[in-house]
Order: C-alpha cells, then structure tokens, then sequence
C-alpha cells in the first residue's frame, strides 16, 4: 500500500476543490428521494406505492439522460453542456410541488432527465486531472465524499421536510442543485486531456486508449435511407462498448442492484425484530466500514477487477440475513461494507482505462445509468423476496444473484481477452488495446 498518494493527490489544488464542490452539490440529490416520498405521502396524502412510483420516475429520467448529458460534454464541453440542467432543475423543482400526481410523474421524469451529472463529470474530471497511476486514489476520495453526503443527504431531507413543509423543502432542493451545477460550471474542471488543469505526462500513461484514426462513416452515409444512416451514425458512436466494457457496466448495475437490495434488507430485518430506532446503528458500520475500504483501495498500488469484488460483496451479504439485532447486523455488514467503495472505485477506473477521452463521458453516462437501474431493480426485487418469504431473503437472493452476474462477467471477459482478433479490433475500434497484448508485444519485441 501506498498512503502517500492521497498526498500527492491532494496537493493538487484543483481536485481538492473539484472533490469538495462534488460533495456538496450530491446534497440536494441524495435529499430529494427522501424528501419526494414524504411529500407524496404526507401532504399529497397518497400511498407509499405512489412514492415509488414518482422515484421510478425519476431513475427512468436519470437512466436515460445520463448517457445523452456525458455525450454533450464530449461534444461541446462542460460549461455548455450545464446550461440546460441548471435551468431545468430550479424550474421543475420550483413547480414540482404545485402539480397533481400525474403532472409530477411527469416532472420527475424531466427532473431526472435533465439533473446534474455530478458522478459521471467529477469522474470524468479526474481521470485527466491526476497522474493515471493516481486515479484509484482519486477515485476513493470521491466514493468517500459520496459515502458522507448519502450520510447527509437523507437526514437533510427529512429536517427540511419536518422543519419547514415538503413543498418549501422541494424548492430549495431545486435552488441548490441549481446553484451545485453553476458552481461546477464556474469551476469548471477539465474533462480531456490539453485543458486547463489537465495532468500531462504521456509517459505516465503507457496503457491509455488508442486514439481511433478519423472515421470515414461520414462520407459513406451518401445515398442512404433515413434508417440506414440511423443505423450506421448509432453504430459509430457507440464503437467504444465491446464485451470488456459491458462486463464493467454489469459490475456497476449489479453493485447498485446489491446496495439498494441490502438497505431494503437492513431495514426490513430491523422492523420485523422491532428495532427500527437503531438502524442508525447498522448504517454507521455499514457506511463507516464503506469509508474505510475506500481508504485501503485507494492506497493499493494495484488495480482489482471489479467484478470480483462484486462477487465478494455479494457473497459476504448473505450472512447478515441471520443477525436479529441491531449490532449483529452492523458486525455483519463489515466485511461486504469494506469492499462497497472499492467496487464502485475500480469499475470507474477500468471505464477510465477501457475508454479513450474523446468518449469518456458518454462511458461515464452509461456507467452511473447502469448503477442507477441496478438500484431502481434492487429495491422492490429485495422487498418482494421479503414479503413472500423473510427479511433473511432479501440478502440471500440477491447475494446470490450478483455473485451468478460477476462469474458470467468474468467468464465473457476471460473469453474476449482471448480472442486472437483482439489488438485489430482495439486499433480500428474505439477500444484500448488490453494490457496482456500490448506487454506480449514488447515481450515479442
């Protein structure tokens, strides 16, 4: 382990202040699950059902635009790509509250469409503002400042909830996420190598994508139909996705299906032994055990593929199904909670790896938007496993549901690392070549 590279990550004043301003602007965010759910239930006077039907909402309009909102800021940079967020998050949460049920489907939708991409921008952002060797580092630092606002967050929503009114609570959630998107845009941080702020130092970087040569999809598009050229433009843009790829966008769905799965878990196993005032018990070992893992990881001087970390986690949550009480079930959670931030951190450093920048930030859109879904899927997957047969079952099913997707993970990528096509395919594709080709090679050579 190497501690000392927190230091040389934080001496850079940019990533400290990117890091801090990450932090604060998740706030909003992480507050307003919970502060909408009481807002339908408690002043709109609806069910619970209906709560989680404007959260599904907002995940479908989150899962959607963060791809397109990573995409805008490949193409036409950070500032430009902000405009449209900040604009959209202070007008729909100031009117948010105002509508009837359907309207506010609507309007959750459009919020999650278009809400700040501060996970895949602050990602993106490090990856070209630290020494490649530094990115585990940076990475940790961020899951720990993520671990502390969903510490924040939640609380922050139900004060201002009980404090205030939901309707007031809902509009000041949208003022600050309006002021956390044009705070980042002031700040602006770099998000492709040659900005201001970026790290330089090519040979620090001997296994960063390749660089596709210029297409020539454009000039073939002539005379095509409508759905050809369709065809042909989806097809290019997405070229940087291969098995590799998508192996690491299963690691962050089934990492977000195992974390949702497990919350729902914690609680339902505190309610049925009648000791729902000490979930904070659980949650501090819980999130404290996650803080702690991010500070190993980020020390290590090694990489971990991610998915066995996920099939570590997934296998180690199914013990807690057997705790009664609240500290059995903290202690339980110690050993999955360790490797929590490592899986998150190391599947985002293998995006940054896989993917060339030109393309990062659509990866980085599709990565949060596959771990978004996960949760989406988590939640009610682990609630129905409880209500058919015990709280004990939301850990195990989807313990082991997580475990069967790292294995097919791991197989596919062990296939397509084989393949003999492989270095053809990174040069003329949007792909790196992977690490075991190029030192055979240098070893050839």
């Amino acid at each position: 382990m190497n501690f000392a590279a927190y230091r040389d990550v934080l001496v850079i004043r940019d990533v400290r202040r990117l890091l801090l301003v990450a932090m604060i602007a998740r706030i909003p965010h992480a507050a307003a699950g919970v502060l909408l759910s009481l807002h339908v239930v408690e002043t709109m006077k609806l069910s619970y059902a209906s709560a989680g039907l404007v959260a599904a909402a907002i995940t479908i309009g989150i899962a959607v635009g963060a791809p397109w909102r990573g995409r805008l800021v490949d193409i036409h940079g950070l500032r430009r790509a902000l405009v449209p967020s900040v604009i959209a998050e202070i007008t729909v949460w100031s009117v948010a509250p105002f509508l009837n049920f359907q309207l506010l489907i609507v309007a959750a939708v459009i919020g999650g469409l278009f809400a700040v991409p501060i996970f895949s921008v602050v990602r993106q952002a490090l990856g070209v503002m630290v020494p490649p060797k530094h990115r585990r580092t940076a990475y940790a630092l961020d899951s720990m400042g993520g671990e502390i606002t969903f510490m924040i967050g939640p609380a922050a929503g139900v004060l201002l909830a009980t404090t205030t009114h939901t309707v007031v609570g809902l509009v000041i959630i949208g003022v600050s996420a309006s002021l956390a998107g044009l705070f980042l845009m002031w700040l602006n941080p770099p998000t492709r190598t040659g900005q201001r702020g970026a790290y330089v130092a090519v040979a620090d970087a001997p296994n960063q994508p390749l660089e596709p040569v210029e297409d020539q999809h454009e000039l073939e598009l002539d005379g095509k139909n409508v759905l050809t050229r369709l065809w042909l433009r989806s097809r290019y843009n997405l070229r940087w996705l291969n098995v590799a790829v998508l192996a690491i966008l299963g690691t962050s769905l089934g990492a977000g299906l195992v974390l949702a799965g497990t919350n729902v878990g914690m609680v339902a196993t505190m309610r049925y032994n009648d000791r729902v005032g000490e979930l904070g018990i659980v949650f501090f070992f819980w999130c404290g055990a996650s803080i702690v893992g991010a500070i190993i990881y980020g020390a290590l001087k090694r990489s971990i593929n991610p998915l066995w970390l996920l099939m570590a986690m997934a296998i180690l949550i199914i013990p807690m199904g057997f705790a009664t009480n609240a500290w059995t079930l903290g202690l339980l959670s110690i050993l999955p909670g360790l490797l929590c931030a490592p899986v998150l951190t190391s599947s985002a450093e293998h995006i940054a790896d896989l993917v060339s920048e030109r393309r990062r930030g659509e990866a980085m859109g599709w990565y949060g938007s596959s771990m978004t879904i996960g949760s989406a899927m988590g939640a009610p997957f682990a609630g129905v496993m409880i209500d058919k047969i015990a709280p004990w079952a939301g850990f195990a099913i989807v313990g082991l549901i997580c475990g069967a997707l790292a294995i097919v993970g791991l197989i596919a990528m062990g296939i397509w690392q084989r393949r003999p096509s492989k270095l053809a395919i990174a040069l003329l594709d949007d792909t790196p070549a992977l690490p075991s080709v190029q030192q055979t090679l240098d070893d050839a050579i």
